[in-house]
């Protein structure tokens, strides 16, 4: 009676086994799904953040302020070879940045890569709307007594060439494209300072031609236009114009009008590039005193 309960047991066990390695429809089971990979994530961009100085000082003689706007093109190399800055279709095109104590653009924009290096062009005043990055027309104001319109005349531009990406600000320093005209008024015979200060005077500056084409890519300027009269910003005791670059044929250059009475220097000039001309004009009942010295825009 023992042994048949055993027998019994043990194939019991093996039909157990034999039920379990097989489905509900007796075939063979399934084997799980390979797990499917991650696919790798891709590396995070880097912001290119900007740090735009002057190089000596603009029209306010003090750098940028705060609201001003300047525009960047971002040129990516080829190896090791620099791009060409063109009108559009480069890394950055006309980005404008905003000053409020640090630049801020207006979107975001970042490197190509972690390798590949760029030349950086700037320019100030910002203008949504450049047509030609070779031949940028300007024009500057004719009258420039108001200190803003005197202001709004100062371009300035620059580049920073090879630059690799870095998480960094990118330093990029302006200089003046224009040129700048500085006279100071002193008493000669028959005037004295206080009757200088008490006089009703007014100055202009003649011949000058106030449009020109600008080149970005290489920062040159070139004069266009027929010559006009510019009125310049007083400026405390100066009166202070922003030029095109240009020559200037011999011509009443400087008019001082001194309660009625003007008074007129006749001289050929050039004004060049990034330089301040400080024009000390004595006044004189008797004869025109004028002398001239140029000196950096510092």
């Amino acid at each position: 009676m023992n042994k048949i309960l055993v027998s019994t047991a043990l194939l019991s066990l093996q039909l157990l086994s034999f039920s379990c390695g097989k489905d509900n429809n007796g075939s063979e089971p399934v084997p799980p799904a390979p797990p499917v990979p991650e696919e790798p994530k891709p590396a995070a961009k880097t912001e290119i953040k900007i740090s735009a100085s002057v190089k000596d000082t603009r029209a306010t003689d003090f750098g940028f302020e705060s609201g001003d706007k300047i525009g960047i093109y971002v040129v990516n190399y080829s190896g090791t070879t620099p791009g060409s800055l063109k009108t559009s279709g480069n890394h950055v095109d006309n980005m404008f940045f905003i000053y409020s104590g640090e630049w801020t653009p207006s979107s975001p924009i970042y490197w190509l890569d972690s390798t590949t290096h760029t030349d950086f062009y700037l320019y100030y005043p910002y203008n949504a709307s450049i047509s030609s990055v070779d031949s940028y027309p300007f024009e500057l104001k004719s009258d420039q007594s108001k200190e803003s319109d005197y202001k709004s005349c100062d371009f300035m531009i620059g580049k920073s060439p090879d630059i690799a990406p870095t998480n960094s600000s990118v330093n990029i320093e302006a200089r003046h494209l224009m040129s700048r005209m500085v006279i100071s008024l002193e008493a000669g015979n028959g005037f004295t300072k206080e009757s200088l200060q008490a006089a009703d005077i007014s100055v202009r500056i003649n011949g000058l031609r106030t449009k020109s084409f600008i080149n970005i890519a290489d920062a040159t300027v070139t004069a266009t236009g027929d010559p006009a009269v510019v009125i310049p910003f007083k400026d405390m005791s100066a009166y202070k114009a922003i030029v095109t670059p240009q020559t200037v044929g011999e011509t009443n250059l400087i008019s001082v009008t001194v309660d009625g009475r003007e008074f007129n220097l006749r001289k050929a000039f050039t004004f060049e590039s990034g330089k301040s001309h400080n024009f000390s004009v004595t006044l004189s009942k008797t004869s025109n005193g004028i002398n001239v010295n140029i000196n950096p825009w510092d």
